[in-house]
């Protein structure tokens, strides 16, 4: 699905170009779920951001669905990712005015998809994550592990072609960490949704089919493993 060949990005700090990520490759397919670990500065961001078309390579090739994506211009990608992509992220990033329901029901408003059926599929993205009985409530009224939830909805709402997630334990309990993992792990399992996730949390690496682990932008692991939640 997702086809990343020998990828470099490199930065200017000063005057000095540093390599963010060095010839970098990676195979996306549906169905997988995958982690990008490393530690601070290794460079897993950069790569989630390459997988994500939010930035573009110096070197190598990224491809989606078959489609070069260094090949369209700005507008195709932001329907790229408004339509493909769902997103998570450690912080939520949630509207605090809008409740859960309306929250979710957003990316779907962005696509101009009629009233009724935002409703409904946002919905149903709250009951797979078990969150209906409080779509009404704003964010502010609800707890960490439970806007994460939302966040994930919202993610799922546009049934995408993959949901990437940047650090989505960071910010949570361990015991509300697992029961978010748990909710992906059954995602991933029953509605073959695709996760990669950018963590080092042992608990989501643990989880994963597939690691890649890099340090200071280089491969050093690319390996799969059986599913061991």
């Amino acid at each position: 699905m997702i086809f990343v060949r020998n990828v470099t990005r490199m930065y200017k700090m000063g005057s000095q170009d540093v390599k963010a990520l060095d010839n970098v490759s990676l195979d996306i397919y549906e169905g997988n779920f995958l982690a990008i670990s490393g530690s601070s500065g290794s460079g897993k961001t950069t790569l989630l951001n390459m997988i994500a078309c939010i930035d573009t390579p110096n070197q190598g090739q990224i491809l989606f669905d078959g489609q070069d994506v260094r090949t369209l211009d700005s507008k195709s990608l932001s329907q790229l990712r408004a339509q493909k992509i769902g997103f998570i992220f450690q912080t939520f990033n949630l509207l605090p005015v809008l409740s859960a329901l309306e929250n979710v029901e957003y990316p779907l408003l962005l696509l101009n998809i009629p009233k009724k059926e935002r409703i409904e599929r946002a919905q149903y993205a709250l009951e797979q994550t078990g969150l209906v009985k409080h779509m009404h409530h704003r964010p502010d009224q609800l707890s960490g592990g439970q806007r994460q939830r939302v966040a994930i909805a919202r993610a799922l709402v546009k049934a995408p072609r993959v949901v990437l997630a940047d650090e989505p334990t960071a910010n949570l309990d361990s015991r509300t960490a697992n029961e978010i993992l748990d909710i992906m792990t059954e995602l991933n399992e029953s509605h073959k949704i695709t996760f990669v996730f950018s963590s080092h949390d042992p608990n989501v690496l643990r989880r994963a089919r597939q690691v890649l682990e890099l340090s200071n932008g280089v491969t050093i692991k690319n390996g799969r493993h059986l599913h061991a939640a």
